[in-house]
């Protein structure tokens, strides 16, 4: 079942600060996207419910240490992920 994609201004903001920093890294949040999309629960992504502060926000692993944080939400008719931001593990939790 594949969702569609919205990008909030601050997952934006981090996208650009982040490849900036790591421009060799661009490809893989790309294949990360476009996995996410497709099935938001393939087992390479390690998706994951989170807890406490972040709870009902959704976690998947760009890489060793990257992280998509992300909300399933109603968009018209369909469900489609709310991207929220990206960063590495320390930046997002």
């Amino acid at each position: 079942m594949s969702r569609e994609l919205l990008r909030s201004t601050p997952f934006i903001r981090a996208a650009r600060r982040y490849l900036k920093k790591h421009p060799q890294r661009a490809d893989v949040v790309e294949v990360t996207l476009f996995m996410l999309a497709e099935d938001a629960f393939d087992p390479r992504l390690k998706t994951h419910k989170l807890k406490g502060a972040l709870e009902g926000i959704w976690s998947c692993s760009a890489g060793y240490d990257l992280r998509i944080l992300f909300e399933f939400v109603q968009h018209g008719e369909d469900e489609a992920i709310l991207l929220l931001t990206l960063g590495t593990h320390d930046e997002v939790y």
